[in-house]
């Protein structure tokens, strides 16, 4: 399996091109949890999902890399930020007791990973795209939270031109622009995938 590499190229929405006082304020829209978080963080919780620790083969699926920026509303990078994730595996299985394939999971797949933005407010993750499960189009949950504490933010993050999109129960609530904001910009690299997507906390 080729290994990605974290390319440091940040997108910028135009609106965001300009001094912070003139910004655009956005905010990211929260959605549900879920059930699936887990009930205990596993001891590999790193960023880099596609290895775990003890085990001797990688995470089987397409490998993405899942990279953004953390922002307050006023577009302003946010470092020290911390960002979670948690998703299901390449066979759309869970690493939580409640999914009742359990059993048949991906040992190779971390399934939860933790990361903290660099100085520029930048994250990165080295994941999988996540496989389907029944009622749901494809996505990542995803938690972040500001250095200095305040409220976090619990969202979820979709992929575009996904044929399940439009029958996605919470996708398909948000309006046009919201959904917008929780489609990541993805692009094909060597070994796979890469998605975009700037997180903006209230």
């Amino acid at each position: 399996m080729t290994v990605l590499m974290p390319r440091r190229l940040l997108l910028v929405a135009p609106a965001l091109l300009v001094t912070p006082a003139a910004a655009q304020v956005v905010r990211t829209p929260a959605q549900m949890e879920g059930p699936y978080y887990p009930r205990a963080i596993p001891v590999d919780a790193d960023a880099d999902l596609l290895r775990v620790a003890g085990q001797a083969a990688p995470a089987r699926g397409v490998p993405l890399l899942l990279e953004g920026v953390v922002r307050a509303a006023d577009g302003t990078s946010l470092p020290g930020a911390r960002v979670e994730i948690w998703q299901a595996d390449d066979q759309g299985i869970y690493l939580h007791p409640g999914d009742s394939r359990l059993a048949q999971r991906d040992a190779g797949f971390q399934g939860f990973g933790r990361a903290v933005a660099d100085g520029a407010g930048r994250y990165a993750f080295r994941t999988i795209r996540p496989g389907l499960y029944p009622g749901r189009t494809r996505h990542i949950h995803l938690r972040a939270q500001p250095a200095a504490g305040g409220t976090a933010l619990t969202t979820q993050v979709y992929f575009p031109d996904e044929p399940r999109n439009e029958g996605d129960m919470l996708l398909r609530r948000l309006a046009p622009d919201q959904r917008a904001l929780l489609t990541a910009r993805v692009a094909p690299v060597d070994g796979g995938l890469r998605a975009d997507f700037d997180i903006f906390l209230a």
